[in-house]
């Protein structure tokens, strides 16, 4: 309550408690005693205690635009005990107890109290339901996430959406009001109702929707052709990230998202909490989240290694904002081919777990720059395993790409040599390696989404390779916790692969990403470009030689390991600065899908002497 309005309800409280303990004597037909020694006693008795009760039960720190059930039952409490203690003393002052008097008196400051705190609330009511200038809004769901976003947009004054109508496909529900407010079809009548009660804006306030029946709403709701919002995710408002009225919009997260599965907390925290955690890569899409999912762990210590510093600069800041010196976070800008750095690093903070996310990612930058993908994915991995055998780390995961499987690009082929240098890493290290490997992730900078969000704010046109083009999605944070359960997991030689549900094609996420800008396809055209040097029409998770099919964990599998090539691919670590770009991409390829022979022409580059 503000401090203009706490000293009007005391001031308010003293002159109704005096009025009511007055009208009591006239009702009652007692006026003859009024103004004696009796009543001015009573009066200051019943005033005393009534201040005494209310500051007890706070009943004047209470907010009463919000006034409800509970705020009644402080003030029936504090009028009840503050009669009860005047009846008391009464008895012991004057040897008898106005019953009827008290009685009158009590039932006429329910009245008058209550009736005073709610007309408050009454008053802010209106003034925030009717308020001319607020956008007129449908609410989707009539359970307890949309009660709270109408009780939120009733009540606020800064929010400038106003409730007025609900949907629900709840039979039950039709044709009930909840605070006021009926529900008066269910969600296939939405763009009728749009038009019936002059919708300008419609939130979907159901935040258990899968992922099938939030398409099939929000299509509906693109018919109505009014701007649409959702909910926060339920995980954000449950750990108090977000409010219920920090709505946002649609997104293709949303359509593409799947159910959470629930992890194994135990595991993990055995694992993390009060551990040292190093991740390489930190500053990345998937290193970061890694990080902020970690740190809700608390491990001891968290070490954010990478090579770009402004990046290791935000997500360092956004953590210590966050968690506020809960536990230490230290930063080293290193690059991972700098094989002393990265040992100095481990030495020096010796941690339980590394989570290795740093790589060159981009399928077309990497087809023409072979020697830094194998330098930074293949060397660069070697050196982070090493460092971690010689300093005895606990767990080293390694953080792959279903680009790996029967590769066809650069990014890909070095990849999987990555991966074949950690399961050869684990047969006679004491650290237990593991790989952890799945697709395309939504958002992160090697994604198709950012690129498509920036030619549909051009106007378009999107660009797509192929028609048929499909990969498997799944969201940052998905993939992220599932990483840090399969770091659980690992025993030491695993490659686990991730389930990332059905595979979904390029062409219908441009559509989606279209409609959710509110634009239409003649808006924004859709071109067709040919498929890039190293791409697949489809992506594998697992090729045939590792196929197991055994699940671990909910979305998690172990795939069986294939072949290393460890000797071949340490003879390439020396000798690859001879190859030319295109003779280095081919021996790459070759030796990431098994086919082990050594090209009878090694094609030198003019730029690198033969002494090297």
């Amino acid at each position: 309550m503000s401090r203009n309005i706490k000293p009007f309800f005391i001031l308010t409280d003293l002159i109704i408690i005096i009025t009511a303990f007055f009208s009591s004597f006239i009702i009652i037909n007692e006026i003859t005693i009024l103004f004696n020694t009796n009543f001015w006693l009573t009066s200051f008795i019943i005033l005393s205690s009534y201040y005494l009760f209310s500051s007890l039960f706070r009943l004047n720190k209470k907010i009463w635009q919000y006034a409800s059930v509970g705020e009644l039952k402080i003030i029936l409490k504090t009028l009840i005990f503050s009669i009860a203690l005047t009846g008391i003393l009464q008895f012991v002052i004057f040897s008898h107890i106005q019953y009827r008097l008290l009685f009158v008196t009590w039932l006429l400051q329910v009245i008058l109290i209550g009736g005073s705190r709610f007309s408050w609330r009454v008053l802010k009511d209106k003034i925030g339901k009717y308020n001319p200038n607020k956008t007129r809004t449908l609410i989707v769901g009539a359970g307890s996430a949309g009660a709270m976003v109408a009780r939120q947009l009733l009540y606020s004054q800064s929010c400038q959406l106003r409730p007025i109508v609900f949907v629900d496909d709840d039979p039950r529900k039709q044709q009930y009001d909840i605070y006021g407010l009926p529900v008066v079809g269910k969600v296939n009548e939405i763009p009728v109702l749009v038009k019936k009660f002059n919708i300008e804006n419609i939130i979907i306030a159901i935040p258990s929707l899968k992922r099938q029946q939030l398409n099939s709403i929000y299509e509906t709701c693109l018919k109505a052709k009014v701007k649409t919002k959702i909910l926060p995710m339920l995980e954000d408002l449950v750990t108090g990230k977000v409010s219920v009225s920090q709505f946002r919009e649609v997104s293709v997260e949303d359509l593409l998202g799947r159910e959470q599965v629930k992890l194994d907390n135990k595991s993990i925290q055995s694992s993390i909490t009060n551990k040292v955690v190093l991740v390489t890569g930190a500053g990345g899409s998937i290193g970061s989240e890694l990080c902020r999912q970690i740190s809700d762990y608390m491990p001891a210590k968290l070490i954010l290694l990478g090579h770009g510093e402004n990046s290791i600069y935000n997500i360092e800041m956004e953590l210590k904002e966050l968690y506020k010196g809960r536990f230490a976070i230290e930063t080293e800008i290193a690059d991972i081919q700098d094989q002393k750095k990265i040992l100095s690093v481990v030495g020096y903070y010796k941690p339980d777990v590394i989570y290795h996310a740093a790589a060159h990612k981009h399928v077309p930058l990497m087809e023409r720059n072979p020697e830094e993908a194998f330098k930074n994915n293949t060397i660069g991995t070697m050196n982070v395993a090493k460092a971690s055998d010689f300093h005895s780390v606990n767990t080293f995961v390694l953080i792959s790409s279903d680009k790996a499987v029967n590769p066809t690009s650069v990014m890909g082929a070095t990849k999987r040599l990555a991966e074949m240098v950690v399961q050869d890493m684990n047969k006679s290290s004491e650290t237990n390696f593991a790989v952890v490997r799945f697709g395309n992730v939504l958002g992160s900078s090697g994604s198709v989404i950012p690129l498509f969000k920036k030619q549909i704010e051009k106007g378009g046109p999107i660009t797509i390779t192929h028609p048929e083009m499909v990969r498997y999605f799944m969201t940052i944070p998905e993939a992220s916790r599932l990483v840090i359960q399969a770091g659980c997991l690992a025993r030491g030689g695993e490659t686990f692969v991730l389930d990332m549900g059905e595979p979904v094609k390029i062409v219908d996420l441009a559509k989606n990403m279209i409609k959710l800008s509110g634009n239409s396809f003649e808006d924004i055209p859709l071109l067709f470009t040919g498929i890039r040097p190293g791409e697949k029409l489809y992506e594998e998770l697992l090729n045939e030689e590792e196929i197991d099919d055994k699940q671990v964990f909910p979305k998690i599998y172990l795939g069986k390991s294939s072949t290393i090539y460890i000797n071949e691919i340490n003879d390439l670590i020396l000798s690859y600065p001879l190859f030319d770009k295109e003779a280095l991409r081919k021996r790459l390829l070759e030796l990431s899908k098994g086919t082990n022979e050594i090209p009878e022409k090694q094609i030198l580059s003019k730029d690198v002497p033969v002494e090297a």
